[in-house]
């Protein structure tokens, strides 16, 4: 009989995993669910050889379909399902209309495994670096209770608000980025390639350069000095910082540190509370018990300071304590977050009330980020205007007293 490896949480939250000894997939996920337990992951124990391991050791992981592909399969496939179409057939036509060919690559290898006999959430499982351990998740417990093609539906609405916020972030910010450039490139073209013309041009006059012009041309020497150096340094720097951050207790200091900037520390608390507030109110209309949602929730925010304050609020809530008071207490959401979430509580509206906030948050993320960019901008216009009027000045200045060589 094959041995299968498996991964679940628990009805407590915890996540918990081992071998054990089945005819197939199937009857593992059967027998953990009757036990109460969300699987995460259950595959062969054999079919990851030493050589495989080896493979992705050297030469890391395959690389695993964007957001874009992802949200875009899950609206399509929860759209032919809704449809009243059975899902090989909805799976064929995903394959057969996408345009990306490593997305039709990896939905194509989904489709067999199905035809197979897998579960779609098995075959999704087979590609964690495509789909999360949530998204798996949501699948599988939508395929349990028979509501697959709703629970899609929630899940692409979920993926497409988060690139939908994440690309409003990134656009605004190109606008500043190619300003900075194009300033920093034109004052370095000034300073580098302008400006000592007129050197050679004094020396044979015999006469000196004004003093503006001088101290211009040593920042600009000094600067193609040390520029090699400083990318030296800052590369130094970054490694040692990552290597630094791999280490739990750095990692955490960093992370809270973050969220106590003035301003990014800020804008970082409401987007950690999007994302929060969003996963779990679609993982409880998904019928996912509270304290396996923030379990799974606490993996999606990447700050392990918010997720220290995730897991003790599932402990509170474990011991029959309620989840808005703990997380105010961690002091890493805003306040309005649990708000909200008490008043979910307290009307037994909580997946509800937890969508209101993620939308609240992700309203709140944009005009921040709005509002940055209409400071940034003047004030980056204004200091690399008057960097290259003072240059040009100089440059003025020079020429009129290369006139007065002459004259």
């Amino acid at each position: 009989m094959p041995t299968f490896e498996w991964s679940a949480l628990n009805p407590s939250g915890e996540k918990s995993r081992g071998v054990v000894e089945a005819a197939d997939r199937t009857t593992v996920v059967d027998r953990l669910q009757r036990q109460g337990q969300i699987v995460l992951r259950a595959e062969p124990a054999e079919s990851r050889s030493k050589f495989t391991d080896l493979l992705r050791l050297e030469f890391g992981a395959k690389r695993g379909l964007d957001r874009t592909a992802v949200s875009e399969f899950t609206r399509e496939i929860a759209i032919m399902l809704a449809a009243g179409q059975d899902l090989d057939r909805a799976l064929r036509f995903v394959v057969d209309n996408v345009g990306n060919s490593r997305a039709r690559s990896v939905l194509a290898e989904v489709r067999d495994r199905v035809r197979s006999g897998s579960s779609l959430a098995d075959a999704l499982g087979a590609y964690p670096n495509s789909f999360s351990r949530l998204y798996v998740g949501l699948v599988r417990a939508g395929e349990a209770g028979g509501t697959l093609p709703s629970t899609l539906e929630r899940l692409a609405d979920m993926l497409e608000r988060e690139r939908r916020l994440s690309a409003s972030i990134r656009s605004s910010l190109v606008y500043p980025v190619i300003l900075v450039i194009a300033a920093v490139g034109s004052i370095a073209l000034l300073l580098d390639y302008v400006l000592p013309q007129f050197a050679p041009i004094f020396e044979q006059a015999g006469a000196s350069l004004p003093v503006s012009a001088q101290i211009l041309l040593a920042l600009g020497t000094a600067v193609g000095v040390g520029a090699p150096w400083a990318c030296l340094v800052a590369a130094a720097l970054a490694l040692a910082v990552r290597r630094a951050l791999v280490y739990p207790a750095v990692r955490l200091w960093v992370d809270r540190l973050l969220l106590r900037l003035p301003i990014i520390g800020t804008l970082m608390q409401e987007t950690l509370a999007a994302r929060l507030t969003r996963t779990l109110g679609t993982l409880l209309q998904n019928s996912v018990p509270l304290i396996a949602a923030l379990g799974l929730a606490k993996d999606t925010l990447g700050n392990l300071a918010a997720q220290a304050a995730v897991e003790a609020a599932s402990l509170e809530a474990k011991a029959g304590r309620g989840l808005a008071r703990p997380l105010r207490e961690g002091g890493v959401f805003p306040a309005r977050t649990a708000h909200l979430l008490q008043l979910g509580e307290e009307a037994a509206q909580l997946a509800a009330l937890s969508l209101k906030a993620a939308d609240i948050h992700e309203e709140r993320v944009r005009l921040t980020v709005q509002r940055l960019v209409a400071v940034t901008v003047p004030i980056i216009t204004i200091t690399m205007g008057l960097a290259v009027a003072g240059i040009v000045g100089t440059l003025i200045t020079t020429m009129l007293s290369l006139n007065d060589l002459v004259g």
